[in-house]
This record gives structure tokens, C-alpha cells and sequence, in this order.
């Protein structure tokens, strides 16, 4: 497993997302952000995170998606159950995932950070699956960038967001990567 020039992970799917821009000129990628999605909430293996991310989500397909209707949102990574990883954005641009946040002071997140999705909610437990590819993609990632910090998504906009929520299990994954990272 590699990330290339382009920033592209060799074992990864790809599906581009039009969610993305250039990150500010000289920007260090230092922070993992990690995420949890389910579309709709609290169902997996559907294409509907898919959609989303790619700007066909169908409004009329559930009554969830109207809200979603004319978001623009991506990421760079999504982990599904079976820990299968597509990727939506190079990790060499912004993908369009933490929103309005701030780390350790610094804001918008997304001009240094690379964004995994977990197929997961608040309310169910990731599979082990996810977190085997999880490490496996963070001790890459760490290899290839100089990452320093790893968040939830609550971490860094509290206010707004709950996710990765209270059945990810930092514990778990921190012992899997035997960095200190976390």
C-alpha cells in the first residue's frame, strides 16, 4: 500500500468528486480527521454516501436526502464494512469534509487535513474490517505526510459534530498504530 505523486493510494478505488480545490500554496498535511457516514442514517453497503460525494445524490430516493439536496461535500477517504477504501479526492487537494473547525487554534481544518469516513453511525459499532484498514491507511498516510495529530470530527468542530460518535474505539485503533500519534 502506497500513496503516489499524485497523492493516490495505490489499493484504493477511485471515484472522483467534484468537492474539492487546491489546497493554500506551502500547507503541511498534519492532521487526520476521522468521520463517520451512513446513507440513509444508520443503513450501510448502499450507494448513497456514493452520491453524495459525487453530486447524484437523488433527493426523492429518501425523505433524508432533501436535506441534502445541493451540498457539496466530499472526502478523501471512505472506509466501508468490509473495509473496502474508495477514494474521492487526492490527498495533494482539499477535499471538503470537516467544515467550519479548528485544531490547536488553527482554523479550517480542511487546508491541512485528510478526511477518512468510516461506513459507520453513532449508534452501531465499526467492524473489525474497518479497523484493520483504518491502520493500515493511517501508518501509510504517516509514512507519506508529516501528520502529527489524529481528531474526530467532534474534536474539531464540537458544536456542530458528534462523529466519529461513542462506538469508535480509540483505544483500539491507537494500539494499532504503536505511534503515540493519538
Amino acid at each position: 500500500m502506497h500513496i503516489d505523486a499524485s497523492g493516490l493510494l495505490n489499493t484504493a478505488q477511485f471515484i472522483a468528486s467534484p468537492n474539492f480545490d487546491q489546497r493554500p500554496a506551502g500547507t503541511e498535511i498534519s492532521l487526520l480527521v476521522i468521520h463517520n457516514i451512513s446513507l440513509p442514517l444508520n443503513e450501510f453497503d448502499g450507494n448513497g454516501v456514493i452520491e453524495l460525494f459525487t453530486n447524484r445524490i437523488n433527493p426523492q430516493a429518501h425523505p433524508y436526502y432533501q436535506s441534502l439536496q445541493g451540498l457539496k461535500v466530499s472526502t478523501h477517504f471512505f472506509i466501508r464494512r468490509d473495509g473496502a477504501t474508495i477514494q474521492f479526492v487526492s490527498c495533494n487537494d482539499r477535499a471538503w469534509h470537516a467544515g467550519v473547525s479548528c485544531w490547536q487554534g488553527k482554523e479550517r481544518c480542511n487546508d491541512f487535513s485528510i478526511g477518512i469516513e468510516l461506513e459507520g453511525s453513532n449508534i452501531t459499532p465499526f467492524t473489525d474490517a474497518q479497523y484493520t484498514a483504518l491502520t493500515a491507511l493511517t501508518k501509510c498516510l504517516c509514512n507519506h505526510y508529516p501528520i502529527k495529530h489524529i481528531a474526530g470530527h467532534s474534536d474539531i468542530a464540537p458544536d456542530r459534530k458528534t462523529d466519529p460518535g461513542p462506538y469508535f474505539d480509540w483505544k483500539r485503533y491507537a494500539a494499532g498504530l504503536d505511534s503515540g500519534i493519538i
